[in-house]
């Protein structure tokens, strides 16, 4: 379980595959302004692109290549990849193979050589509008399950634990399986203050929470805060603060129960890490369940 991660920050991944370096290049060129895009000669060293760089929106793949096949290669990233959209460029009459390929869902569309620039433009701006749809649709199913199993999870601690103290490492380890992030922590305050009683679950930074000012950010504003990246906090000493811990990404929430703020919950990556309106939103409502499981406490 995860909540949603954004792709629209940065350049969608593109992964272009042919044996002749000239047209490799001419993809590269015509496709950069638009995509980041990783190159490979042949299937064997795409499949290592992909193993390095992980899921890509859209694979443009030769079909006819030394030792391994495009049909093949592509066939190989469905398990792993299975939203990734793959295009086949071909200049044979394989017809047979790019009906199996196509019936079998391992190719989008197939593009004959030459290729019309427009054309292949068109289609791979339609391959990765195909491939934001599925990622959104599967982050919507995800959001529901996500939703559904926290609301139980937390009548749950609510039931099982006998005082608040008891019940914040089941909650921050609820969070941290919803949010699939690298360590939370889930502090109580106590007069816009962090109090003592603290659970934790993860690879958790809790000598960062008292020091860190986006902690203090959250409470004073009863809102969400984050930094994406710390590597690029405006503030050389808050900068430093996170490099020392090893945090990547910090999101901070704060719990508000009856006008007041009761806890905060601190998520923390170790690496960059997205904060887009749909994870915001669920842990706009994680936050709310966290504050009625401690008031049943």
């Amino acid at each position: 379980m995860a909540a949603a991660r954004s792709r629209k920050t940065n350049k969608a991944k593109m992964l272009v595959v042919d044996d002749e370096p000239d047209n490799l290049d001419l993809l590269y060129r015509t496709f950069r302004r638009d995509f980041n895009v990783l190159r490979a000669e042949s299937g064997h060293q795409a499949l290592e692109v992909l193993a390095e760089q992980g899921e890509v929106a859209v694979i443009i793949s030769d079909q006819r290549m030394p030792e391994m096949k495009g049909t093949e290669f592509l066939s190989k990233t469905v398990p792993e990849f299975p939203d990734t959209v793959r295009i086949i460029l071909t200049g044979f009459t394989d017809v047979e193979d790019l009906v199996d390929a196509i019936n079998a869902g391992q190719v989008y569309r197939y593009i004959t050589k030459p290729w019309n620039p427009d054309e292949l433009k068109l289609v791979v701006d339609q391959a990765a509008n195909t491939y934001e749809l599925l990622k959104q649709r599967g982050e919507a199913i995800d959001l529901l399950q996500n939703q559904h199993w926290l609301v139980m999870e937390m009548a749950n601690i609510a039931q099982s634990q006998d005082t608040v103290a008891a019940a914040l490492p089941a909650i921050a380890a609820a969070l941290q399986k919803v949010t699939a992030a690298d360590g939370v922590a889930v502090h109580l305050v106590d007069a816009d203050a962090l109090g003592n009683d603290m659970g934790t679950a993860g690879a958790i930074a809790a000598a960062l929470l008292k020091q860190a000012p986006l902690i203090t950010e959250a409470i004073t504003s009863q809102q969400l805060k984050y930094i994406i990246n710390t590597a690029k906090a405006p503030n050389p000493s808050t900068k430093e603060l996170y490099e020392v811990h090893q945090v990547g990404s910090h999101g901070t929430v704060p719990v508000m129960f009856r006008g007041a703020v009761v806890a905060v919950i601190s998520l923390q990556w170790q690496q960059p890490h997205e904060f887009t309106k749909t994870l915001q939103d669920f842990l706009g409502m994680a936050s709310r369940q966290v504050a009625l499981t401690l008031a049943c406490l």
